[in-house]
């Protein structure tokens, strides 16, 4: 798929690979970026021959966070705000039916980190720095950062990343639970793809269920939680009898 500004898009076997491209500013998340991510987001999700997603950075970094340079260059705070909500980017990565793969190199700082902890599994290369920074700059992470990492290692550690703003580095990530794997920086990329290659030979809908039954059900109690899964395995297994 051609067409975008700031990032590539290459699809291949069910897999798609998706590379932040602005390699100059460790790509740094612009409003264009935003723009091109929305687009090749949909493009995944409604695609019925794209089965994985793997997102990745080029050159030095995944990414460094948000680009700094964009801020107050929108007509005011308030259209600002509108636009983010119209256009919720995060939560539909965070929802996209399919798995998504972060292979992450470098600096993953602020958004970067952020769009990372919204993939479904993530493969580091030894080099690798998650962190969140923001509070350095005057804000706090509004990718979904405080709601994610508390998620996914212990809420004190979470609390200590995001109020001091200090990076950890690719073992320390590996060691809380915040990646599955770490690799030597020359073997991520067939890291990544070896491991979407297997997710791909997967059947699609039992994926999307799986993933379904765990993202939502994160946010109900144990037995609503319980009683979603169960409604999904019975479409599942009613569709398997189906076809009998």
């Amino acid at each position: 798929m051609n067409g975008f500004e700031t990032i590539r898009y290459e699809k291949e076997n069910g897999i798609v690979r998706l590379t932040l491209n602005r390699p100059d500013v460790l790509n740094a998340v612009n409003l264009q970026m935003r723009d091109d991510l929305w687009d090749a987001f949909h493009a995944f999700r409604d695609d019925p021959d794209a089965r994985v997603l793997v997102l990745r950075g080029e050159g030095r970094a995944f990414s460094a966070g948000a680009d700094i340079s964009d801020f107050g260059t929108a007509p005011s705070y308030i259209e600002a705000r509108r636009a983010r909500r119209e256009r919720d980017l995060w939560g539909l990565l965070l929802h996209l039916p399919k798995p998504t793969i972060a292979a992450v190199h470098g600096y993953a700082l602020g958004a970067g980190c952020e769009m990372s902890l919204l993939c479904d599994l993530r493969v580091a290369a030894d080099d690798a720095r998650f962190g969140l920074p923001e509070v350095s700059l005057g804000y706090i992470p509004s990718a979904g950062g405080t709601q994610t990492l508390p998620r996914m290692i212990p809420p004190g550690v979470a609390m200590s990343m995001i109020l001091s703003g200090d990076p950890i580095d690719a073992a320390e990530a590996y060691r809380l639970g915040l990646v599955h794997r770490v690799v030597p920086r020359a073997d991520l990329d067939d890291a990544a793809s070896e491991w979407a290659a297997t997710l791909a030979g997967r059947e699609p809908r039992v994926l999307a269920y799986a993933k379904e039954a765990i993202v939502r059900g994160l946010d109900l109690s144990l037995a609503d939680g319980l009683a979603l899964e169960a409604r999904l395995a019975r479409v599942l297994v009613a569709a398997r009898q189906s076809k009998v």
